[in-house]
């Protein structure tokens, strides 16, 4: 039985205190109740992420996110009653109330809270030149540089390990044989590697039409430079909560105009913002594609995945964001690769 009082919270509480309850807590829930514990809606990280696309901060109350009417079971339902309704709502965790409607309970369809394992490929983006971090890259490949000790190729690929994923292509070019030397067949660090060899530069998906079978389910795209320590298990299901065909992980940045910025109307001063800040949501490199978009790819022609996006809304196929609240870098000039190992302990 789950002590509710420790994920539970007021519907007055802010989304940062909600994440730090989300992301401590092992049933990734948080239970909104009012101070008589009667339940009043649920919030999870989907709930919160669609919020700050909305442009809510971490200040903001979760009053205006979280879900209101959240399916519910009775405190006499039968474990059957329970299953049946997980299976026809197409969700794993069900709140339990009495007849007053206080919440008892948390029924989680997996009992022991352990990581579910994906059949989903994963597959990296490890064939770039390093240009920018040179002299660092002239005899190892960007990906295998170490932050904290260790590649930040095997960060990569511990992180989907931990969120369930361990099916993974890299896509290799740039000293190829540093990565396969290091990784083998995968097995040394629970995983199963497959490797692709670019003859010539792809872009960030030519080289998915090189891929030994077409993927049978949503498939990850992530560029084999970047540092986050996100879950990739919550992006999956935001992916496929949304039904989306490409879900795009993007990030918060925020750009200040150095100067007073003034507002013109013909030859007429309206007003003047003092250094004003714009905030833009900006590509973070980490995609989640059905099988489908493959097919939108030319063969064997250099391909970015900018492109294929926009081939891809002009479809008509669902394109959803995903942002990313964890922490990220991109680790492509000396700077960031200084600042990634100065900021080591926020991956763990």
């Amino acid at each position: 039985m789950i002590n509710v009082l420790e994920i539970s919270l007021s519907s007055t509480a802010t989304i940062k205190d909600a994440l730090k309850l989300i992301d401590h807590g092992a049933v990734k829930i948080a239970l909104i109740v009012d101070k008589n514990n009667h339940l009043l809606g649920t919030l999870s990280d989907g709930d919160i992420r669609r919020g700050l696309l909305k442009k809510k901060t971490l200040e903001h109350s979760i009053e205006d996110i979280y879900y209101k009417n959240p399916v519910c079971a009775n405190e006499n339902d039968s474990r059957d009653t329970l299953l049946n309704l997980i299976a026809k709502h197409k969700i794993s965790q069900i709140p339990i109330i009495d007849k007053n409607k206080k919440i008892v309970d948390l029924f989680v369809l997996d009992d022991n809270l352990s990581t579910k394992q994906y059949k989903n490929t994963v597959v990296l983006m490890v064939g770039g030149l390093g240009t920018r971090l040179r002299p660092l890259t002239e005899n190892t490949p960007k990906p295998m540089l170490e932050v904290g000790g260790k590649p930040i190729l095997l960060t990569i690929v511990e992180g989907f390990v931990k969120s369930g994923f361990t099916n993974i292509t890299m896509c290799l070019g740039y000293k190829s044989n540093v990565i396969q030397d290091f990784f083998q067949d995968g097995s040394k660090f629970g995983v199963e590697i497959e490797y692709i060899s670019e003859d010539k530069e792809m872009g960030t998906v030519g080289a998915l039409t090189l891929l030994k079978q077409k993927p049978k389910e949503a498939f990850f795209v992530m560029n084999g430079d970047l540092l986050t320590n996100f879950n990739y298990e919550q992006m999956l299901e935001f992916h496929e909560s949304h039904n989306s065909k490409t879900t795009m992980c993007v990030r918060e940045y925020d750009f200040q105009v150095p100067y007073g910025v003034v507002n013109i109307n013909n030859e007429n001063i309206v007003s003047i913002e003092e250094k004003p800040v714009h905030s833009f949501f900006v590509n973070a490199g980490i995609y989640l594609l059905e099988p489908e978009c493959i097919d939108l790819i030319p063969n064997d022609e250099f391909y970015d995945m900018p492109s294929l996006i926009e081939k891809i809304i002009a479809s008509k196929r669902k394109v959803v964001a995903f942002p990313v609240r964890e922490y990220w870098l991109d680790v492509g000039r000396k700077d960031e690769f200084k600042k990634a190992n100065q900021d080591i302990e926020l991956l763990k």
